[in-house]
């Protein structure tokens, strides 16, 4: 019996590699083009209860692929998302995973890999790229204990957010290693503050400090 077609949509602000993601997916049995969009607002305008999977940047100009993914998916439940992107830092496929993307692939990867990776989250599988495999296995080979979680009160996102405050970066710096919005990372500060009971991000970063955070 022949599998059914696998509709898929491509978000990406790269109109060059966007087109040539089209262009492949055209390409391959059994997978049609169900649109394109280079923002947040044209994703969501695109991607119906039709779609099975999109192919999702990190990176969308002035919005975030990964809160657009935790849109889409509050939406449509059973979308699969497979990111591709140029990011292969920890925290950027952290945040992508927590976000509800099924797969996380490079944009190196091969044309042979996005199709294998289209198909498999599609049939509900994660995947991740052979770098980023690589990397997640020398983190749960690395012999790391687990340790007490400070400052129960905050969510993991917050806790994340606090954490970069100890480092010394400033909000720009945290969105971009986060993968999410100005807006977004003002909103988790202030958040954090209200929860930490704090005047200030200074405060705020003592007090993480003294918990351990912020440290390599």
């Amino acid at each position: 019996m022949a599998e059914r077609t696998l509709r898929v949509a491509v978000v990406d602000d790269h109109p060059v590699f966007r087109l040539g993601m089209v262009g492949l997916l055209a390409s391959l049995d059994g997978i049609e083009v169900a649109g394109q969009a280079e923002d947040a607002e044209q994703a969501m305008a695109v991607v119906d209860e039709t779609v099975d999977v999109v192919l999702m940047d990190l990176h969308l100009g002035e919005d975030s692929g990964i809160e657009t993914t935790r849109a889409l998916i509050a939406r449509l439940p059973d979308l699969a998302v497979l990111v591709i992107t140029m990011d292969e830092d920890d925290e950027s496929v952290v945040a992508a995973v927590r976000s509800g993307a099924r797969g996380y692939l490079l944009k190196s990867a091969s044309p042979e890999e996005v199709e294998r990776g289209i198909r498999a989250v599609a049939n509900g599988e994660a995947i991740l790229g052979p770098q980023v495999a690589m990397r997640a296995m020398a983190t749960l080979t690395s012999g790391r204990t687990a340790v007490r979680l400070p400052f129960p009160e905050l969510s993991d996102r917050e806790r994340e957010v606090l954490d970069m405050l100890a480092r010394g970066y400033d909000n720009a710096t945290i969105a971009r290693r986060m993968v999410l919005s100005p807006k977004t990372v003002r909103n988790h500060v202030s958040n954090v503050l209200t929860k930490l009971r704090v005047p200030d991000r200074a405060a705020a970063i003592i007090k993480a400090r003294d918990e351990g955070l912020g440290g390599e």
